[in-house]
């Protein structure tokens, strides 16, 4: 599934958020809840605009169930990955990264009431705050900034896990 043909379609219906926010959005929610339903997450993405027509609205659940079949945590592999543009310059992928971040502390704020998570958790959550502050002023020729951002996504990464198990741990989903 093409990021920008998502992100088209976004455009298309004045979404107020990005499919990188989006996407963070959906994995925080699958996170807290494997059973969320993508009805829901739709309706936080375009909540004020127009509602997408059958064939571009499966576009985007077909995002959120791929989203769902990568963190089940029933698969011994971790196929999950942020869902972010390719072949962008590094200044868009610190952007991209930080929305990202912006929206799975959206969807655990939306998801989840608890406030008495485990240290990791809180310090992955703290992490993501300092994350939506990435700064887009990176140059593209930068190694040390493509391997910073390249770590930064890593991360992103496996915190996902840390998150998903203690939450669907906590509430047995």
């Amino acid at each position: 599934m093409a990021y920008q043909i998502l992100s088209s379609i976004f455009q298309r219906y004045n979404s107020d958020l990005s499919v990188a926010q989006s996407h963070g959005m959906a994995t925080a929610m699958l996170c807290v809840n494997r059973h969320s339903d993508a009805i829901n997450w739709l309706h936080e993405i375009f909540e004020a605009h127009e509602q997408p027509i059958e064939e571009d609205k499966a576009q985007i659940v077909n995002l959120f169930e791929q989203t769902r079949n990568l963190l089940d945590p029933d698969d011994s592999l971790f196929e999950f990955d942020l869902f972010l543009p390719e072949n962008v310059n590094l200044s868009e992928k610190a952007i991209t990264l930080a929305n990202w971040c912006e929206g799975f502390l959206w969807g655990i704020g939306c998801s989840q009431s608890k406030a008495d998570w485990q240290r990791e958790t809180n310090e992955i959550l703290r992490d993501m705050v300092a994350f939506t502050k990435l700064d887009n002023e990176v140059e593209d020729d930068n190694d040390d900034d493509e391997a910073a951002l390249t770590q930064i996504h890593e991360y992103l990464r496996a915190a996902v896990l840390i998150i998903r198990d203690e939450l669907s741990s906590d509430s047995n989903n």
